[in-house]
């Protein structure tokens, strides 16, 4: 590390810049360089930290996605149990991350306030970089260190007492759990009332084609279709049947009862969104940015969205500034409201017009004399009027 310089920092990212290293990954490694030598520098290895010194190219900020509510409601709709649809509600109503998320404890909830406390969150790990070897690693503190206190709608809240209550949770327990599904044919539900097959194959590499519904044009002519899949899915089964086969098990998740981010997204997302038929890619995090999207459309305060969210800095909150829909109108109907207001000013008002009063040359040294003598008088007469008035 000590011979690590600023100048061989920047001839590393030339290399990788030559090579087609795109931007962004360019500036996310010097940051995970960065990390490094700060704590080196923490820990009295190093002096400073070189990568301070070294700039890289801008990186153009993406426009965040940000689902619709009736996106959100179709997706809601096609979760296949009612505890995949309550951790997707308390995300979209809490903007909680997903470390965050799957580390509720009943102990977080405070029914009366109707509302949860984080102050931890887990992360998946290699059981090498875990202290006891295993898979989730809790940490006492969220991702900016600072305990907050985020508030529910009542409606959710009812359903959080109703499945704390159903499934006589402890205070220690998961709110959600990893629960593994049972899954059954891969064939689409059309497969099974689809019409009787008609037709051949393609012609195969050697000229000949196979009638569809058939084992021969599944593995010989590598036909996908449904009524083939359905051929070749209804002969497997009945070799299971039989004791014939011995399938491969099921992948086992290694778990202490968090949710694998990995596995909810494979089978419980992913088919959510194919059954809703939604062309948004829809993750556990885009619904962090939903949550601050739609509270900034609904009027909310920047700061109270701040800290809902945990954010360190109101900077990264401003971003959801750009995701307002009303924001360009809003604009827009201000600067034309001025437009107008001076507009209107500039207009001579025939009303006023006789009490306007008409512009006189200037008046001659004499003029001015006579009339700051009369004034001079005036204000004589009325000061001695005032010291008479008072003597009585």
């Amino acid at each position: 590390m000590l011979d690590i310089y600023s100048t061989d920092i920047k001839e590393w990212l030339t290399e990788l810049k030559q090579l087609g290293v795109k931007a962004t990954t360019r500036k996310r490694l010097k940051q995970l360089l960065s990390s490094i030598l700060s704590s080196a520098v923490d820990d009295k290895y190093i002096v400073e930290n070189p990568c301070l010194l070294v700039k890289t190219d801008p990186v153009a900020q993406k426009p965040l996605k940000i689902i619709t509510p009736d996106q959100f409601n179709s997706f809601y709709e096609a979760l296949p149990d009612e505890m995949s649809k309550l951790l997707v509600e308390t995300g979209i109503e809490t903007g909680g991350r997903w470390g965050e998320l799957t580390e509720f404890r009943v102990k977080d909830w405070n029914a009366d306030q109707r509302a949860f406390t984080i102050s931890r969150a887990v992360v998946q790990v290699r059981p090498e970089f875990h202290p006891e070897g295993k898979r989730f690693f809790v940490k006492d503190y969220p991702k900016e260190g600072g305990y907050r206190i985020v508030k529910v709608a009542p409606h959710l809240a009812t359903r959080i007492d109703a499945h704390i209550t159903a499934h006589a949770l402890k205070e220690d327990n998961l709110l959600f759990w990893y629960t593994p599904l049972r899954h059954g044919s891969s064939i689409p539900n059309s497969a099974h009332c689809l019409a009787p097959p008609s037709g051949r194959t393609k012609p195969s590499a050697r000229g000949r084609t196979y009638a569809h519904g058939t084992m021969s044009a599944y593995t010989a002519g590598k036909c996908r279709c449904a009524h083939c899949r359905k051929a070749m899915a209804t002969y497997r089964r009945s070799r299971r049947t039989k004791g014939l086969d011995n399938p491969r098990p099921g992948r086992r998740w290694d778990t202490d009862g968090h949710i694998p981010n990995r596995w909810f997204r494979e089978q419980i997302i992913k088919p959510a969104l194919k059954k809703a038929e939604i062309k948004v890619d829809i993750r556990m995090h885009l619904l962090r940015h939903a949550h601050a999207s739609w509270l900034l459309n609904g009027g909310a305060d920047l700061m109270v969205v701040k800290e809902r969210l945990g954010h360190g800095s109101i900077t990264t909150t401003e971003r959801y500034l750009h995701t307002v829909h009303n924001a360009d109108e809003t604009a827009l109907a201000a600067l034309d409201k001025v437009r107008k207001h001076q507009h209107r000013d500039s207009q001579p008002d025939d009303r006023n017009l006789r009490t306007i009063p008409t512009q006189r040359q200037p008046l001659s040294n004499e003029e001015l004399l006579t009339q700051m003598a009369a004034l001079q008088a005036e204000l004589t007469k009325r000061l001695s009027g005032g010291e008479a008035g008072a003597a009585a």
